[in-house]
């Protein structure tokens, strides 16, 4: 099958109209690009095109809809956060790839929560936790917050986005393992002792702000979807964290980077080609490259790329893997590089996607709150058959 599609070809298989079409494509749900021999027409991403194909074969019963929902499929519900289109993400509406070049992942959060809660932001941060690894701290001290804080349900908006900024800030505080001010890039760059040539405050610190920025949200991702989940509830701001921390605690979520080291090992010790045939014979993934909502590649990954060169044998990892299966790096890649780059301590990359997705989590937990009801859909029954008609 030839990888892309005229328009005439994608409607026929389709059966769509011109303008639903094109509506697929403003929605994310195809990808285009312009027709080399023709820049007035566009061509259609082919697999795209057959998945849609396969949607509309299926019964659009609502129990078979939302079956299909459940994994990268259609929108579950309304959000004015964040979106993945034409190939790049945005927070409400501005490039994020724009905003890492200029912006903290304080006034990042600002902006996901609708821009308020900066200015009353608290000052009275608890101690943090000392012992454990930087994840169990954070875990200790959410459950410690949530543990004491009354329900989120019914406070006043301001009161609630001022708890979600200090709540950003105890995150911060336990990977760190102290209070400390100053925006959270600046802070992790002095706890981490960054490697010769990468002083707190210059390129080694602006690379994990900039990390930070481009990794603050990304739609309705499980961890997101774990907040959401609890705030719908009206739990607390700290409880609906806590829920998307236990959500990217799996190795599915925020597992990808320690997936990543897996594969790099076995590069080092099979060598990058036995290593990448050996998991494609297997049909195993290969962590680290690739993304359903990126078919052209992570623009955030290639963000930050561009920033710093990757270790060798990195570089070679993904030449070979983009080489063989046309799959480019993505942010998981681009942050274990980074960590790498920076020496920074093991379990580095986990703990700057957790703070950076603490931002989102606390959005989204603000935004069901306010203009959502109870999260709570019905599941399919595939158990034993009843033993009595429950009819009768």
């Amino acid at each position: 099958m030839t990888e892309w599609l005229s328009a005439a070809e994608a409607l026929d298989r389709l059966g769509l109209k011109p303008q639903t079409l094109y509506a697929y494509v403003s929605r994310g749900l195809l990808t285009a690009r312009p027709d080399p021999d023709d820049s007035r027409r566009s061509l259609y991403r082919a697999r795209e095109v057959e998945v849609l194909v396969e949607r509309r074969r299926r019964s659009r019963r609502p129990s078979d809809v939302a079956v299909g929902a459940m994994a990268f499929g259609e929108p579950v519900l309304s959000s004015a956060i964040t979106t993945v289109h034409a190939g790049r993400h945005w927070y409400r509406g501005r490039d994020a790839i724009a905003l890492a070049e200029t912006e903290t992942l304080e006034s990042v959060a600002r902006l996901l929560r609708g821009g308020d809660g900066v200015t009353l932001k608290r000052s009275d941060r608890p101690a943090p936790p000392t012992e454990g690894s930087p994840l169990a701290r954070a875990f200790l001290a959410l459950a410690a917050r949530a543990a004491q804080a009354p329900p989120a349900l019914g406070q006043p908006v301001i009161a609630r986005s001022a708890e979600a900024a200090v709540l950003l800030d105890i995150f911060a505080d336990a990977l760190v393992a102290e209070t400390e001010p100053g925006p959270i890039h600046l802070r992790l760059a002095r706890a981490w002792r960054l490697g010769p040539g990468l002083s707190p405050g210059g390129q080694g610190a602006d690379l994990i702000r900039r990390t930070l920025v481009l990794l603050a949200d990304h739609e309705l991702n499980p961890s997101a979807f774990a907040a959401r989940v609890a705030a719908s509830t009206g739990a607390s701001l700290a409880a609906s964290a806590l829920a998307g921390l236990a959500a990217l605690s799996g190795p599915r979520h925020g597992g990808a980077p320690a997936a990543l080291a897996q594969f790099r090992d076995e590069a080092r010790r099979l060598g990058p080609g036995a290593a990448v045939a050996g998991r494609l014979t297997e049909s195993r993934s290969l962590p680290g490259f690739g993304h359903p909502l990126y078919p052209e590649g992570d623009p955030r990954a290639s963000a930050l790329l561009l920033r710093f060169q990757a270790a060798k044998d990195l570089q070679a990892l993904a030449d070979l893997v983009r080489a063989t299966t046309g799959q480019e790096p993505n942010i998981d890649f681009a942050l274990v590089a980074l960590c790498d780059h920076l020496e920074a301590p093991e379990g580095s990359a986990l703990s700057l996607f957790a703070v950076a997705r603490c931002a989102g989590w606390l959005a989204h937990a603000l935004e069901q709150i306010q203009d959502g009801g109870l999260i709570r859909p019905r599941a399919r029954y595939t158990g034993d058959i009843f033993d009595q008609d429950p009819a009768a």
